[in-house]
This record gives C-alpha cells, sequence and structure tokens, in this order.
C-alpha cells in the first residue's frame, strides 16, 4: 500500500463501516475499497473506483457511508497514486452533485433551495410518520417489516434524499479549501477535474474566485482554461463581465464558447442588469456558432453534452433575440443526447409560440424562420413518444400538431410511417 493508515487513510477502521449503509446494504466492504486505492495494483486501484462508484454513489443516489469516504478520498486526492486521483476527484464531485443537479443548468446549484427541501421533513417527523403506520397495521408480518423500515431510517442507512444528498454535498464542501490548491497541479486533468469540482459550491464563491480568476491570467491546456471560465459563470456575478470578454474572442473555439456561456449565465442571472445590447449580440452569435460546428466535448458540464449546453444558454437569452436563439436550439438539438432533449424541446416550443394563435394555426409558411427551423428540427430530433409527453402537451397547447406524423405533414414532408411511439431517448 502507498502510504500507510497514518496517512492517506489515518482513522479509517474508527468509523464504524457496518453500521452504515451504501447501495448493496452494510458498508463493511468500504474501508478495503478505500485501502485498495492506495495499493501498488493499478487494475486493484480501477477496480475500488468502479466498486465505490457504485456502491457509495449508485445511479446519483447518495448514501449514509458516503460522507463519511468523502475525507479519505479528499486525501487520495491530494497525495495518492497518481493515476487514480483524477478519478477520485470525479467522485468527489458525483458525491457532492449528482447528474440530475446539473440539470439546472445554466443557472447552476440552487443551493438555498436545496437547504430549504431538505429541511422539510425532520428526522422526527419521518420516525413520528413510521409510528403511525406500525400503530395502523393489523398484520403482524406487515408491522415487523415496518418496523424493519423505520429502523434502518433511524440508522440513517437508508437511500437517498435531498437530505441525506446534502450530508454528501457538505462533506466534500468541508474538504474543499485543501482541495483548491490543486487548481495549481502539474497535471493538467486534475486542474480540469478541480475546476469542475469547484464550480458547485456558491457559498464559497468567495475564495474560489480568485482562484479560478488566477488560473485564467496564465496560459494552460484548453480544456483547463474552459472549464475554468464556466465555473467562473456559475459561481460569480455581473462585476466579472469585462475579466470574462475578452475570452470571447479566443482562437480556440472551446474557449470562446465557454466564455460565451460564463457571460450567459451571469447576464441572465435573476436581478442582474444584463450585459448591454452589444455584448449579448456577441454572446448569441458565439453560441450560435458553436451550435452549428461544436467544440469537442471535452469538458465534463452536462455530462459532457455541449449542444445540450449551448440550447440551454441560449435560451436563457430569448427575450434579446429569439429568432437567433430559435435557430440555434434547432442546431442544437439533432446534435443531443435523447435523455437531454425534453427540456429543451419543451422550452424552446414555449419561447417560439409565446402568444397563442387567435384565428387557428396558420399556415407553416407564415411562420418565422426561426419557428420553421425550430419545429423542423423536432420533427427529426424530437422526444416523441412515452418520454416526450410534457413537449407534446406543449405543442398541443400552442394549438400546433402534437404527434410526429402530423408535424411532418405541417412542415411540408411526408408521413414516413414512423411510430414514435417506440422511440427510444437514449439513442
Amino acid at each position: 500500500m502507498i502510504n500507510s493508515e497514518r496517512g492517506l487513510l489515518e482513522g479509517l477502521h474508527k468509523v464504524d463501516w457496518a453500521e452504515l449503509g451504501h447501495a448493496y446494504g452494510r458498508a463493511q466492504d468500504v474501508p478495503e475499497q478505500l485501502t485498495a486505492l492506495c495499493s501498488h495494483d493499478e487494475a486493484a486501484r480501477e477496480g475500488a473506483l468502479r466498486s465505490l462508484f457504485g456502491n457509495i454513489f449508485h445511479q446519483g443516489t447518495r448514501y449514509s457511508a458516503s460522507p463519511y469516504a468523502v475525507p479519505f478520498l479528499a486525501r487520495i486526492a491530494l497525495a495518492g497514486p497518481h493515476t487514480v486521483r483524477d478519478g477520485v476527484l470525479s467522485l468527489l464531485t458525483r458525491l457532492a452533485i449528482d447528474w440530475h443537479d446539473e440539470y439546472d443548468l445554466p443557472r447552476g446549484i440552487d443551493i438555498k433551495a436545496w437547504r430549504a427541501a431538505a429541511a422539510e421533513l425532520s428526522m422526527d417527523e419521518a420516525l413520528a410518520w413510521y409510528d403511525e403506520q406500525i400503530a395502523a397495521e393489523p398484520d403482524e408480518e406487515k408491522r415487523n417489516r415496518i418496523r424493519e423500515i423505520r429502523a434502518e431510517w433511524a440508522a440513517g442507512r437508508l437511500m437517498d434524499s435531498r437530505a441525506s444528498a446534502l450530508l454528501s454535498y457538505d462533506a466534500v464542501r468541508a474538504e474543499l479549501p485543501g482541495l483548491l490548491p490543486l487548481l495549481d497541479d502539474p497535471d493538467p486533468a486534475i486542474r480540469t477535474k478541480t475546476a469542475y469540482l469547484s464550480a458547485w459550491f456558491p457559498e464559497e464563491a468567495a475564495a474560489i474566485l480568485p482562484l479560478l480568476l488566477d488560473r485564467l491570467r496564465v496560459k494552460d491546456s484548453v480544456t483547463v482554461t474552459a472549464t475554468a471560465l464556466v465555473a467562473v459563470g456559475l459561481l460569480g456575478d455581473i462585476t466579472l463581465t469585462s475579466r470574462l470578454s475578452p475570452h470571447l474572442d479566443a482562437t480556440e473555439p472551446l474557449i470562446r464558447w465557454a466564455a460565451a456561456t460564463a457571460l450567459a449565465r451571469i447576464g441572465s442571472t435573476k436581478g442582474a442588469t444584463g450585459l448591454g445590447t452589444d455584448l449579448t449580440e456577441h454572446v448569441i452569435a458565439e453560441l450560435a456558432a458553436a451550435a452549428v460546428d461544436t467544440p469537442k466535448p471535452d469538458i465534463d458540464y452536462n455530462e459532457g453534452d455541449t449542444p445540450g449546453y449551448i440550447s440551454r444558454s441560449l435560451l436563457s437569452l430569448s427575450n434579446h433575440d429569439r429568432e437567433s436563439v430559435l435557430r440555434g436550439v434547432a442546431d442544437c438539438l439533432t446534435a443531443m443526447p435523447g435523455n437531454h432533449k425534453g427540456w429543451t424541446a419543451k422550452t424552446a416550443i414555449a419561447v417560439a409560440f409565446a402568444e397563442p394563435f387567435h384565428n387557428g394555426t396558420p399556415p407553416f409558411a407564415e411562420l418565422t424562420e426561426g419557428q420553421q427551423r425550430l419545429l423542423q428540427a423536432l420533427v427529426k430530433a424530437g422526444p416523441w413518444g412515452a418520454y416526450g409527453k410534457k413537449f407534446e402537451e406543449t405543442l398541443r397547447s400552442r394549438q400546433m400538431p402534437d404527434t410526429r406524423a402530423a408535424l411532418r405533414v405541417y412542415v411540408g414532408l411526408p408521413n414516413d410511417g414512423h411510430d414514435e411511439r417506440t422511440e427510444c431517448i437514449w439513442g
């Protein structure tokens, strides 16, 4: 093992892991996995990292064992075996936020709302509810099962809730001061992962932003710079406009996209005064250009779905230039993963057809170019079928054709016999 328990794993066996839970039950296997992360055996390290992703962070769920693992993971990220450190930083990010938290883009994490949601139901209230169920259940076998579930709740071993996820988030937040120096790590992959991790802690913005801005002052890899720019946008406010806008003229497309993404966020945040007409037009133009020729997705934001992130940023600026926004979103839709299309399609339709038609649905030729381009893209790439119900309801509410076949006819294409009911969003 690299480094003894007096170092990276100090205190590991003081935690009562058997009384904690993860996705597959009690967490007594977590110490072995954390130890394997520090071993000389690269295969063992990789296997341990996969196991930890699968048990203390399982498909977005955090468990009672998750926050207890965080301090050890933070030490490994700082001084563990080189080949595992960036993966451990990714795990720490996922323990703080899951992929669904990123669906709040382009705004970023709303930690105030998260804390409020977590505080709505106290443990005492949850246990009291189970007590009521036990008292009301006449069947002894079912009553015993409810008692078992209550005991798991009381021990903190049950699955993720917004409250239990917040425990993991705050555990990572507590380690953040020690992790932020990794923004200057010699390895660009470590710098990138650290910048990405830092983007989700608005309560620590005062400490994080100066370090990210220092990173932007020096020439760095394109991926590091782009990741740091987006992080500044997620944490900062309109006062940083002058620090971000020069990057709109960078040579690298990914950096221009990142600067536009950051500026779109700070310019559209509630209470912001806006970027001004000229700069907003520049931002929209860069985002629209990125929609046509999407930069290589070297970043983690939005699960690496750059077109999806572009569409979200564009839609946040739809009040400024609706037509350019709609054209850009149309260009994004065909390149987005299917599971990310629902929100974009629903929101874009609401933007494109904000005003109801008073005399029935107009002929397609009478729509604006942006409206036409959007509908044509949706025919080809819309989230049709069972997973697109909200999108289809939005079409219906705007008096637009609400099936793929009907929309094909409306935009002037023959029905191709495709059955949207069988369409899978994951393709």
